[in-house]
C-alpha cells in the first residue's frame, strides 16, 4: 500500500497517550509491578483507520486511495499483563476523535 509515494506499513499498533501515562505512573507505585509491559490498545490495518476518520469526520475529505482489503496476517496484542495494573483502554475511536478535536482548537488542522 502507497500514500503520497511513501510504503506504509500494512498495519499499525495504537494506544492512547492518556493511557501510557496512566500505565506509567501504576508501574511506579504499584510494588508487585514487574518487568515489560505492551500498551497496545488495537492493532488495525490503515484502511480501517481511514474508515474511522471518515465516520467520525466526514467533512475532513480523506484521500480515497486506499483499499478496502483486510490484512490476512493482523494479530492482537495481549492485554493482560497491562489490565492487572488497572489500566482500562481509552477506545481508539474516542482517541482519534479527542486528537483530531484537539489538532483542530489549536489550529494544527482545518476543515
Amino acid at each position: 500500500m502507497h500514500y503520497a509515494g511513501r510504503e506504509l506499513p500494512p498495519f499499525n499498533r495504537f494506544v492512547d497517550v492518556r493511557d501510557v501515562a496512566y500505565a506509567h505512573i501504576q508501574a511506579f507505585e504499584i510494588p508487585s509491578a514487574a518487568g515489560r509491559y505492551c500498551i497496545v490498545e488495537s492493532a488495525i490495518d490503515v484502511s480501517k483507520l481511514w474508515k474511522i476518520l471518515h465516520q467520525l469526520f466526514p467533512e475532513f475529505h480523506l484521500d480515497e486511495k486506499f483499499e478496502d482489503k483486510p490484512i490476512k496476517k493482523l494479530y492482537q496484542v495481549s492485554k493482560e499483563k497491562i489490565k492487572s495494573l488497572g489500566v482500562n483502554f481509552i477506545p481508539l475511536e474516542v482517541s482519534l476523535k479527542d486528537t483530531v478535536e484537539s489538532l483542530k482548537e489549536k489550529g494544527f488542522i482545518s476543515f
